[in-house]
């Protein structure tokens, strides 16, 4: 299946799944994470994540999606932009790829991801936006899955239909 790239609300999707681009502690935080938590239902999606905290930086988890159209919820730690120097890319392209191999394991067809680390986490948005298709398009043509990724801004879907 192709992926598909949107400007969209990755909590108001219908897909199987929706990836939480959380911490290594799957604390409620702000941004997608905040807005996911909210969405789901705060107190039961942070005591099915306390059970499974923590997780190592590109590590996924998975969860019931609760209050979501989405039926489970995928949690991956992407990894905090140092400069590009400390394996940044190699992390930010485990998070896409642990993600989507959790997503076959758990029999799910379709999955949405927003622009891991590209947040509070300071990777650059259109270099996060190149990992993040790479990764996702190698691994769809093993794999037959629904993918969709999220991005906040046009200039980066113009930027993503220009990469596809």
């Amino acid at each position: 299946m192709p992926l598909k790239i949107l400007s969209a609300d990755i909590t108001t999707l219908k897909v199987d799944a929706i990836v939480n681009a959380a911490n290594t502690n799957l604390l409620a935080g702000g941004g997608v994470c905040g807005a996911i938590f909210r969405a789901a239902g705060y107190r039961e999606l942070q005591a099915a994540c306390d059970k499974l905290a923590p997780i190592q930086t590109g590590e996924a988890v998975i969860t019931p999606g609760f209050n979501l159209l989405a039926k489970f919820i995928i949690h991956t730690a992407g990894p905090i932009w140092r400069g590009g120097q400390f394996g940044e890319e190699n992390l930010l392209r485990n998070c896409y790829t642990n993600s989507l191999k959790l997503a076959v394991e758990n029999n799910l067809t379709s999955v949405a991801f927003p622009l891991i680390s590209s947040g509070i986490y300071g990777y650059p948005p259109r270099d996060a936006l190149k990992v993040a298709i790479q990764a996702i398009k190698d691994f769809i043509k093993q794999k037959d899955l629904d993918v969709v990724l999220t991005v906040l801004n046009k200039s980066l879907l113009d930027s993503a239909a220009q990469a596809l």
